[in-house]
């Protein structure tokens, strides 16, 4: 007699037993632990598309985390414009928020970020890129 026993995963294999069991959500809470001394600082930022299409502008970024809450403050044009990023860390690496253009507030776009290393976190924003890079 076979037993059809639902599966979790989409391949049709062994699901992985116990996923989220304590040693796992402990191990996430220490490497989680790193980021925040990971993003802190003085980076470099750089974005592209809407009215720059593929032109690259770059300017200077303060970063920081606050519990699950990551920020970054950053600058173009010389400085003479500047704009806030927030977003929440969703998984080890993925970052989710938003940015306004302190500028002109009704500027305002969904942004995405993924923290690669200590130098570098890629981020999209609805019309290109948002990067910063230390």
């Amino acid at each position: 007699m076979e037993i059809d026993i639902a599966l979790r995963n989409p391949f049709g294999v062994q699901d992985v037993p116990e996923p989220f069991d304590q040693e796992a959500l402990e191990f996430a809470a220490q490497a989680r632990a790193r980021v925040p001394g990971l993003i802190h600082g003085e980076w470099s930022s750089r974005w592209n598309g809407g009215a720059a299409r593929d032109e690259w502008k770059r300017g200077r970024a303060k970063l920081r985390m606050t519990g699950e809450r990551f920020y970054a403050l950053f600058d173009w044009d010389a400085g003479a414009q500047s704009g806030l990023i927030e977003a929440r860390l969703e998984g080890p690496t993925t970052l989710v928020g938003r940015y306004v253009n302190l500028g002109n507030p009704e500027i305002r776009r969904p942004w995405i970020g993924t923290i690669v290393d200590d130098n570098r976190i890629d981020g999209r924003w609805t019309l290109g890129r948002l990067d910063f890079q230390r």
